[in-house]
C-alpha cells in the first residue's frame, strides 16, 4: 500500500483505536464470483472501498458514446478504447473508468483488466458527480501514474486535463472550453479539438 493512500486511511480511523477493513480488489473480485454482487449492482472498489456509482442520465450516455466512437475514429487500432469497464489501479482499487485508452491489442485483457502500465489515457464524464471525479479518482489515478486524465465536465461545458501524476496529486491541470485544443499524451502528435 502507498505511504500515502495509507496516511489517507489512517486519517479517517477514529479516535478509539478502531480500524476499517480496507477490501482489497482478490477481495472485491471474490464477492463478485460468489455472486454477493453481480455486474446489476453499479459499484466501483476505490481506496479499499466500494463506492456505489450514481445512474447515469441521459446526457451522460450520450457523451460517452460519442467519445467512445471519437477515440476510435482518431486512434484506430493505436489504442484500444474501452467503455466503463474495469481497471486495476493498484491492491485496492478496480475503478470503471467512463473511457480509458489501453494498450493493444484487446486479447490482452482476455484474463485480466488493464493495470496502469497499460493505460495511456482515462476519460471521466462528470455531471453529479464532479467532486468525486476532482478528488478521490483523480487523486488514485496520479498516485498509480496515469499519466493523462481528462474530465469532462457537464455541468459547466469544459474539459479539465490532468498531468503530471504524483503521490499527491496532480502537478498540471488546466480547464478547456470551446475553441481550445490540447495533445493526447501518449499521442503528442493528435490533436484534439474542444469543439469536436
Amino acid at each position: 500500500m502507498s505511504a500515502v493512500l495509507e496516511n489517507t486511511i489512517s486519517n479517517t480511523v477514529p479516535t478509539n483505536g478502531v480500524k476499517p477493513h480496507l477490501i482489497t480488489v482478490v477481495e472485491y473480485d471474490r464477492m463478485i464470483e460468489a455472486g454477493i454482487y453481480t455486474e446489476n449492482d453499479r459499484i466501483e472498489l476505490l481506496n479499499g472501498e466500494i463506492i456505489e456509482i450514481m445512474p447515469k442520465g441521459p446526457k451522460h450516455v450520450y457523451f460517452n458514446e460519442k467519445l467512445g466512437d471519437f477515440f476510435k475514429g482518431i486512434l484506430g487500432n493505436s489504442a484500444d478504447v474501452r467503455s466503463q469497464n474495469p481497471i486495476i489501479l493498484d491492491d485496492f482499487s478496480e475503478p470503471e473508468p467512463d473511457i480509458v485508452l489501453a494498450k493493444p491489442p484487446r486479447e490482452n485483457y482476455f484474463e485480466n483488466h488493464p493495470i496502469p502500465a497499460d493505460i495511456f489515457l482515462i476519460m471521466e464524464i462528470s455531471d453529479t458527480t464532479l467532486a468525486y471525479d476532482r478528488e478521490a479518482k483523480a487523486k488514485a489515478y496520479s498516485r498509480n501514474g496515469i499519466g493523462q486524465y481528462l474530465l469532462l465536465n457537464l455541468n459547466n461545458e469544459n474539459l479539465e486535463e490532468y498531468r503530471e501524476p504524483g503521490e499527491d496529486g496532480y502537478q498540471f491541470k488546466r480547464t478547456l472550453r470551446k475553441g481550445d485544443s490540447l495533445n493526447l499524451t501518449a499521442f503528442p502528435e493528435v490533436e484534439i479539438k474542444i469543439d469536436d
